[in-house]
């Protein structure tokens, strides 16, 4: 065997006719800072990001993929760049701009949903939409930032920069409905379910434990009061054994019927146990 044929041996096979040109990047996690939805696409992971904003990969609960563009908290603060951002989106086809926010939303940042994107299926087809979409997002970020504008004559003095490049965290966003539980994977739901589980485990062994330690305890003395359905409470007063009278013991004593009541003090003899003429 010659070294010419060897060498045809180890040469690869020929690529099939619908394989695809280029591989699709993967995505970056998205941060903590990132929204998880806007509009009504869910946010899956970063694709790219300049000081005007950032591009990810999104889809909706119907099943379209697409790419978001969503600017950045500080050129969403200036209105230049925001007119430069709709003005760029209006500019593309009406049906590849999927969707986008209303331009009078001043308080959220501006952002735009750009397909449509198929089922990545290892064709060419599903591979230039989606780079075809991260295009049309790349575009209208660049015409935010301006930096492909054409510059006539020599270049002279500082570089541009926008007063905004340094507040490159992502606009600010409102999220309707919330986020929970739609957004959750089946790990994510694993872990609530176990999470439930748990609770209620613990729940039961705190209910056993107070009737372990308080099923033998002793009755209340006096017991509690319940009150009626009326809202009245009925009290049992009893009455304790009277003294022993001084004439004797065991004689019960007997009331006045004059019903008078006894009058001086401790000690002195009473009026009836004086001398009636010693009243005159």
């Amino acid at each position: 065997m010659t070294a010419t044929e060897s060498q045809t041996e180890v040469q690869p096979a020929e690529r099939p006719v619908d394989a695809p040109v280029s591989l699709i990047p993967a995505a970056l996690p998205l941060q903590p800072e990132d929204p998880p939805r806007v509009g009504e696409f869910w946010l899956r992971g970063r694709l790219g990001a300049n000081a005007a904003g950032y591009l990810y990969t999104a889809s909706d609960e119907r099943g379209r993929n697409a790419v978001v563009a969503m600017m950045t908290e500080g050129s969403a603060d200036d209105a230049a760049a925001r007119d430069r951002f709709v003005f760029a989106v209006d500019s593309l086809p009406e049906d590849v701009v999927l969707a986008h926010n209303d331009e009078d939303d001043d308080d959220l940042a501006l952002w735009a949903a750009f397909g449509p994107i198929r089922e990545d299926d290892g064709s060419s087809a599903a591979t230039d939409e989606r780079l075809l979409a991260e295009r049309r997002g790349e575009d209208v970020l660049s015409a935010v930032l301006m930096d492909r504008v054409p510059q006539p004559g020599r270049r002279r003095g500082p570089d541009f920069l926008h007063y905004w490049e340094g507040r490159r965290r992502p606009g600010l966003f409102r999220i309707w409905p919330l986020p929970w539980p739609t957004a959750l994977r089946p790990a994510s739901w694993a872990a609530i379910w176990y999470a439930l589980a748990t609770m209620l485990l613990l729940m039961a062994l705190s209910l056993l434990l107070a009737w372990l330690l308080f099923k033998d305890s002793p009755p209340l003395n006096p017991p509690p009061v319940i009150p009626t359905p009326t809202n009245t409470v009925t009290t049992t007063i009893t009455p304790t054994t009277p003294p022993p009278d001084s004439t004797g013991p065991g004689t019960p004593t007997t009331p006045d019927p004059s019903g008078s009541l006894p009058t001086g003090t401790p000690g002195e003899p009473s009026p009836s146990s004086t001398n009636p003429g010693d009243k005159f």
